[in-house]
């Protein structure tokens, strides 16, 4: 039995330590302010770049001034890699952020990912503050209140998805959800990659409101092939272009999960997927709450394995596993059953006489 123990233990080790490095990951690339007070000490995790500070009397970032061609950055100190791990796993990542833009048709605010030799403290008039000569690869997702012409823009008030050109590979017109992204309101924006489907999803809403079921914008791709092994860094950027736009950033959050490698699978591609006679089955995708409770139980039953196999141990060392001995009592004090010693009774009985 101690040998089934032992073997049931050495089974979970390698799934306990995964567990474990998730949750490693999890506490080394996340973090949320609710705003950028002082006492939110946000300067211990996020450099701020160009143009951008925290009013005095302000709760939130000031991106941009009132000049024109102003722009400014906010960067998450501590690069991360898109795989992860041993073996090496994808990663996953959300991001949150609530913003506001003045009524001024500026670049507006873009979410990036770039390596970690790009140099935060150039600014050359790219398009939302990033670089515009300098060839990089990056990833984006653009809030964008400029129609540019040269980038193909679909109008003056839409979100799109950038990848290594501000040419969006999807667009989306924000009009149609009847919210205007320089109005002055402050809104508030999820971005979110799942390593399991290869998928982007852009959401959008007013500030207050709850988050959408459905994405504002769509997009499959394989981050991880973008920089392979190289780390990168996440922000946020703007740029005022040929005006005075102002835009504020007054929360932000990012977290990043990574999936176990039996988690993999190819990105869904509408336009190449092959459609069978036979029904194809109907994948649901895996929720954060799913995802928890899994570990959940992988570590309880880690855990209960490990805390039975010392139990065991302890209990061999200590000789409680050993069967007590019967002592052989001498045969003059062995219980003999008891001989009973029946006598037989003769009854007479006299008959009455008549």
């Amino acid at each position: 039995m101690v040998r089934f123990y032992t073997l049931r233990y050495i089974v979970f080790l390698p799934i306990f330590a995964v567990f474990l490095n998730l949750v490693a990951a999890d506490s080394r690339s996340s973090f949320y302010f609710k705003n950028f007070s002082k006492d939110s000490n946000f300067e211990s995790k996020i450099s701020l770049y160009g143009d951008s500070k925290v009013g005095n009397d302000s709760l939130c970032v000031e991106m941009t001034s009132s000049l024109l061609h102003s722009a400014g950055r906010v960067v998450y100190k501590k690069p991360f890699r898109l795989l992860e791990g041993m073996p090496s796993s994808l990663v996953s990542f959300s991001t949150y952020f609530s913003f506001s833009m003045s009524q001024d048709s500026g670049d507006g605010l873009a979410f990036f990912m770039v390596p970690v030799e790009y140099d935060m403290n150039e600014f050359d008039g790219g398009s939302f503050g990033l670089l515009g000569q300098k060839k990089i690869r990056f990833l984006s997702v653009e809030f964008d209140t400029f129609k540019d012409r040269k980038h193909g823009d679909l109008n003056d008030n839409h979100v799109g998805i950038d990848v290594d050109s501000f040419v969006s590979v999807k667009v989306s017109n924000v009009s149609l959800m009847k919210l205007v992204l320089n109005n002055g309101e402050k809104l508030q924006a999820w971005i979110d990659y799942e390593a399991s489907s290869k998928k982007l999803e852009v959401r959008l809403s007013k500030v207050g409101h709850v988050r959408p079921v459905e994405p504002l914008l769509s997009y499959s791709i394989d981050v991880s092939k973008i920089w392979k092994e190289d780390e990168v860094f996440v922000g946020l950027s703007s740029s005022s272009g040929n005006s005075s736009q102002k835009c504020n950033v007054c929360s932000w959050s990012f977290k990043v999960r990574q999936a176990p490698h039996w988690m993999h699978s190819e990105p869904l591609d509408p336009e190449k997927t092959v459609v069978e006679k036979t029904k194809v089955p109907v994948v649901h995708k895996r929720s954060d709450c799913f995802l928890k409770v899994l570990a959940a139980l992988i570590v309880g039953t880690a855990c209960g394995a490990l805390g039975t196999f010392f139990g065991l141990f302890v209990w061999t060392i200590s000789g409680a596993s050993k069967r007590p001995v019967v002592p052989v009592l001498p045969e003059q004090y062995a219980v003999h059953p008891e001989e009973f010693e029946y006598n037989k009774f003769k009854i007479v009985v006299e008959e009455g006489k008549n």
